[in-house]
């Protein structure tokens, strides 16, 4: 234990570390909100890598993996279908070259469908967030039983996370998860083969779980399968973390080398993720992590690989990488919210004049605030799984659309963007109900919210821009510069 606590306190020193580093170098709002658009692609790669890879899949999809082996990879599937996408449409993000998601939908509709925007973001990323605490939270309680448990483990999480956010913002996460995604791309690739080796190899395996593991639906429905990959996919497509991440490049050249690098390693890290806990599934059958199979990779790397002196610093190396990337992925879906609510809020409705040291000081006490509302979600959150989909699919039935009509629909007008994301926003909401499951047959009121939802935005979307007036040409002029 004194193994696992030494690397996990290098880690947060070294992050911390690289955060006051990058405290000088933020003078400006641009500094704080999009690192001066100055990131390079090799810089671009890892914080994209990072930000879209934390509990999403080191935990909810581990526990996807663990009940319903590489079915699993479904739900990792969505977010590489959407980078194929990503890779046509990152250098017009970098071109058009905002702050936030809702500067765009004004610049592209009105400024209902930017205040729409804030309010479903604000949604989506904090209870990405919370679920963040939550698996930042379960690995200190397996570190350290019989001192953390999980729920003051979430309380110290957040601290780690409002700190390392507030420091520097862009340019501080961006900076952490270049450190970061190298040591989880390291202990993870090393970690698989030498946890394979510990469970007999890939034969013992095989006969160790049942043979719907290793099919490509497994257990899964065609509509279960793809009430995994269409969130996930959708999120990815207009995910606001990754359009900031643009908007701070060097260059459209940047951008787009980035989204190459970006594709190859979250094929591989998350296969690997996905193979871990169907690994470790056939190792750790019952027990404490069948019952809380989240936590299967960091149980792992705690009981599984600690078989040799170098095993046991492997698994204090992948329990590290695996506390890190929660940060990461926290801290990036905070610092989104807070810069809207700083950007399209503060500075564009209440102190449009306002001096950078004071949008500075308001960033970071938006990031506070935040940080304690995403630590309540968690407090009150069962399953991360749940919450991973309800997240994505906010955001997949809100926002997708109407950011992706931006750039390819010239007849997508403000009165079908504002009713397409207020529609999607409230059906995810109001499908989650007790009258939904009161009223509607169990076969339609068991299903995930993602469809209907989506259904609901895109018919408002198309048949109320089709119904009322086109846009202006200066609406769409930045988006079609031909």
């Amino acid at each position: 234990m004194n193994l696992y606590a030494l690397v996990l306190g290098i880690i947060v020193l070294t992050l911390l570390g690289v955060s006051l580093a990058r405290l000088g170098k933020v003078k400006t709002k641009a500094d704080y909100l999009v690192a001066g658009r100055s990131l390079p692609a090799f810089v671009l790669v890892f914080t994209l890598l990072s930000s879209w890879i934390g509990s999403g899949s080191l935990l909810g999809g581990a526990e996807n993996a663990y009940r319903h082996g590489f079915a699993a990879l479904w739900q990792g599937a969505g977010g590489w279908g959407g980078l194929l996408l990503i890779y046509f449409i990152a250098p017009r993000a970098r071109k058009f070259a905002q702050f936030t998601i809702p500067d765009l939908l004004e610049a592209r509709y009105n400024q209902t469908a930017r205040i729409l925007g804030v309010v479903a973001i604000l949604f989506t990323y904090t209870a990405i967030t919370s679920y963040q605490l939550i698996g930042g939270g379960d690995i200190l309680h397996l570190i350290f039983p019989m001192v953390i448990t999980a729920d003051l483990g979430k309380y110290i999480l957040a601290a780690f996370v409002i700190l390392f956010t507030a420091i520097a913002g862009m340019s501080s996460v961006a900076y952490m998860d270049v450190v970061i995604g190298l040591l989880a791309t390291f202990t993870m690739l090393v970690a698989l083969p030498v946890l394979l080796h510990r469970a007999g190899g890939w034969t013992s395996v095989t006969h160790a779980l049942p043979a719907t593991h290793f099919q490509v639906f497994g257990d899964l429905s065609f509509v279960q399968a793809m009430e995994l990959f269409v969130p996930t996919c959708l999120l990815m497509l207009g995910n606001q973390s990754m359009y900031q991440k643009f908007f701070s490049a060097k260059s459209e050249k940047d951008a787009t080398r980035a989204v190459v690098g970006w594709i190859i390693g979250t094929v591989v890290l998350e296969t690997v993720i996905v193979a871990l806990a169907v690994v470790g599934s056939a190792i750790f059958p019952s027990g404490e992590v069948h019952n809380r199979p989240r936590e299967i990779l960091a149980y792992s790397a705690l009981h599984g690989l600690p078989t040799s002196p170098l095993g046991a610093l492997l698994g204090a190396l992948l329990m590290g990488a695996i506390f890190a990337k929660v940060i990461s992925t926290a801290n990036n879906y905070l610092f989104s919210p807070a810069t809207n609510l700083v950007n399209d809020v503060f500075v564009r409705y209440l102190a449009p004049e306002a001096s950078n040291k004071r949008v500075l000081i308001v960033s970071r006490l938006m990031v506070v605030l935040l940080g304690l509302w995403a630590l309540y979600q968690a407090l009150h959150t069962q399953s991360v799984l749940q919450k991973t989909l309800y997240a994505y699919t906010i955001y997949s039935a809100a926002l997708t659309p109407v950011v992706l009509a931006a750039f390819y629909s010239r007849r997508a007008n403000a009165a079908g963007a504002v009713a397409a994301i207020a529609a999607g926003t409230f059906m995810t909401v109001f499908w989650d109900s007790s009258f939904v499951h009161a009223h509607l047959p169990a076969i339609l009121a068991e299903r995930d919210a993602i469809f209907p939802a989506l259904a609901v935005s895109l018919l408002c979307l198309f048949l109320v821009s089709a119904l009322t007036p086109a846009p202006r040409r200066e609406q769409i002029q930045p988006f079609f510069p031909d």
